[in-house]
């Protein structure tokens, strides 16, 4: 299919072919008839990503810092290469869409095929052939409603939100500043509610068209007409003032907010839409005690993952009117024709025209506000592009494919396999094709997919490196290796005991196994070195101190119910470097955490020698903390080490201490991963310490819920009798 794609880095917009997206559970997949732009929100992410890196900087002071965070965390190189590949990638753009269902997941309902549907959401509704969405953010249309208007759902939903904000009814007045898409939509709307309309833009052609659909007066934002303009507003309101004032532009004007208050009577309401700078004055808010509020997009359910991808709604009766529901009564009020939208359609442009109209568009040479895209009636359902013939296979060489490559597998992990001459790059899955396509320009796979199925299946793969998020390792895993795949999958391996096991009965029904986890921390050169140099007698005290720090609301690591616990995913990092430097796994596992944050825990392991390890994992305190430190002690000497950036060394009355680039070990890792399948060598990892690290993870989380010692035991021994035995370096 075909797609629109921006590459935030150099600005570069292109119409290029990506596979289309498969139907996944909780979602319709839905063929697209038209695609509104948005000429705000797209507009400026069309011109951020042509501008500088210091322009971007400049435009985005927040992901700057985000970024100075991550560099005292995770160092200057690693967050380079993590910031470039996200600017490097091909983004999407659109957000707002209607279009036919041709699919429908599993375990979705009220849908059915062939339905007329509108979409919302800048994952999911974008300008493409083909988009997945979730049942949240998708509505079917009533047969009144207009499919090329329809597309303008989701961005009315944006003015309809607003409305809701500023609780405005019948008979009251609203002043409307900026005449955009959204001002001329929401004149329509509050047009529609009885609410008398004033409005204000910069260009007489949009006060025009305001007046045209309803608005009592508009007024070009400009002191030659405020005197006229204020005086209309008196005589509508007898001298009191508008009741609300919207601001739908986005300005960093300061005098907005004051220039608002003046309109407004005692006690009045800004509702804020647009992404302006709001210099409120004191006295002037104070003297009206007017009300402040913000409108955030398209209601409740914006930004939360559990509503917008895992389709979990708000009950009616606690939240009445969210996003689906705002969406759902902008069609109705379409269907109705109280709502209309016909005026605004300025262009409709064939979609193959899409990147000329956009440079149109970027140079204000299009007549009208709204632009839809339209697209063909009938397009090809593909779910994998192939960009180049594979290559016959060689000795000793490692034909791979990858599923999934997110921000870390393109910063992280692809770069080291591109890098490696004994590796062919065969094909890469991903649940987008705009993903895809992005892997396959950087590190040049031949094929793109959104399918596992042909990975799985293809003879022309010798190994499998999963790097999805954490609910489908175990899944995957199971799949690769019964296809007789050699598997390295991401941490964790599995979020619970029953997948683990399910895991581990696949290597006992398949003979397979060629299993590696990406426990990339003991590879670390700085952590061998230590290891290397500093040998203390007897049973080990062990100190692991994590600083994770707080989670980003948006982050998909703190969707527990599905992805498992923050410490689930990770803490089988810590766990395994212990492990490793003690050459054994734990047999006693007890943990605590704080209150309500199951996360921020302290975990005991014990060991059949006598050594203790103790890891704090902390997602609290201060981000400026260096994230990992270990101390290590014995009967004859003491190490410190420090974020794999230094270490000191106290041994029988002598000091000594080194220091290198904070290295945390993947190149290592996948090298001994590649050099493992390529030669038929041992796996890096154990297979019994990958099971046991696992089953210590998941130990961990039963003690902190309950208090418990874990004995593991049992399960350690019944683990290796039941795997075969894999020479490997614990």
């Amino acid at each position: 299919m075909k797609q629109i794609a921006q590459n935030y880095r150099t600005g570069e917009l292109k119409l290029i072919d990506v596979p289309a997206p498969r139907c996944r559970p909780g979602g319709v997949l839905v063929r697209t008839a038209f695609s509104a732009v948005s000429t705000g929100t797209e507009m400026m992410k069309f011109s951020e990503g042509r501008m500088s890196l210091l322009g971007k900087a400049r435009a985005r002071p927040d992901q700057v810092a985000k970024v100075a965070r991550a560099a005292r965390q995770q160092g200057l190189l690693a967050t380079y290469q993590k910031v470039m590949n996200r600017l490097d990638s091909l983004t999407p753009l659109g957000y707002s869409t209607s279009g036919i269902v041709v699919e429908i997941g599993e375990g979705v309902s009220g849908f059915s095929v062939g339905q007329r549907v509108c979409c919302g959401g800048n994952q999911f509704a974008t300008h493409a052939e083909y988009n997945w969405v979730p049942v949240n953010l998708c509505v079917p249309v009533p047969d009144g409603a207009p499919l090329d208007q329809a597309a303008f759902t989701t961005i009315a939903a944006i003015a309809l939100q607003a409305m809701r904000q500023a609780e405005i009814g019948l008979g009251e007045t609203a002043c409307v500043i900026g005449l955009g898409l959204i001002g001329q939509i929401m004149v329509r709307l509050l047009r529609s509610a009885g609410v008398v309309v004033v409005g204000i833009d910069r260009i007489a052609q949009r006060c025009q068209e305001a007046e045209a659909a309803g608005a009592a007066a508009c007024a070009i934002a400009s002191d030659d007409a405020a005197q006229a303009f204020r005086a209309r507003i008196d005589h509508l309101t007898s001298g009191h003032g508008v009741d609300c004032v919207f601001i739908t532009a986005g300005s960093d004007d300061l005098e907005l907010a004051s220039r608002s208050a003046a309109l407004l009577r005692d006690r009045g309401r800004i509702v804020d839409i647009g992404k302006c700078t709001l210099n409120l004055p004191w006295n002037e808010f104070y003297d009206k005690e007017l009300d402040v509020r913000f409108s955030r997009s398209y209601g409740p359910g914006r930004y939360d993952p559990l509503y917008e991808e895992a389709g979990i709604d708000y009950p009616i009766g606690q939240v009445r009117w969210t996003e689906k529901r705002n969406m759902e009564a902008v069609v109705a009020l379409l269907a109705d024709g109280r709502l209309d939208l016909s005026s605004l359609l300025g262009e409709i442009v064939p979609f193959e025209k899409a990147v000329s109209a956009f440079e149109r568009l970027s140079k204000g040479e299009t007549a009208g506000l709204g632009m839809v895209f339209a697209y063909p009636a009938e397009v090809p359902l593909k779910r994998q592009v192939s960009y180049r013939p594979v290559a016959a296979p060689r000795s000793g060489r490692v034909r791979l494919g990858m599923i999934g490559a997110g921000n870390y597998a393109s910063s992280m992990l692809l770069p080291q396999l591109k890098a490696d001459p004994r590796v062919d790059l065969v094909e890469v899955v991903t649940n987008t094709g705009l993903s895809g396509a992005t892997a396959v320009r950087k590190f040049g796979f031949a094929r793109a997919s959104t399918s596992t199925a042909s990975l799985l299946e293809g003879e022309d793969i010798d190994a499998v490196v999963i790097a999805t998020r954490h609910s489908s390792h175990a899944d995957l895993v199971v799949e690769a290796l019964r296809a007789g795949k050699a598997v390295f999958v991401e941490k964790p391996l599995a979020l619970d005991v029953s997948s683990l096991e399910r895991v581990q009965q696949a290597i006992r029904e398949s003979g397979n196994d060629r299993l590696m986890v990406g426990f990339n921390r003991r590879f670390s050169p700085l952590l061998q070195a230590l290891k290397t140099s500093f040998a203390p007698a007897g049973p080990q005290m062990l100190q692991y101190r994590v600083v994770a720090g707080p989670l980003e609301k948006t982050s998909w690591y703190g969707q527990s119910e599905t992805e498992g616990s923050r410490f689930a995913g990770e803490g089988g990092h810590f766990i395994d470097v212990v492990s490793w430097w003690l050459a054994a796994d734990p047999v006693r596992v007890s943990a605590a955490a704080t209150g309500k944050d199951v996360d921020n825990l302290v975990a005991t392991f014990s060991f059949a020698d006598g050594s203790v390890a103790t890891l704090s994992y902390l997602t609290g305190g201060d981000p400026r903390v260096p994230k990992e430190a270990i101390e290590i002690s014995g009967a004859n000497g003491f190490a410190a080490f420090d974020n794999f950036s230094r270490f000191d060394c106290w041994q029988a009355g002598k000091h000594s201490s080194s220091k290198g680039r904070l290295d945390k070990g993947q190149r290592a890792m996948l090298d001994g991963f590649v050099g493992a399948v390529a030669t038929g060598a041992p796996m890096p990892i154990a297979l019994e310490s990958l099971i046991a690290t696992t089953r210590a993870t998941l130990a961990v989380q039963e003690s902190s819920a309950g208090g418990a010692v874990i004995d593991l035991r049992a399960a350690l021994a019944r683990d290796e009798g039941g795997m075969r035995s894999t020479s490997g370096a614990r």
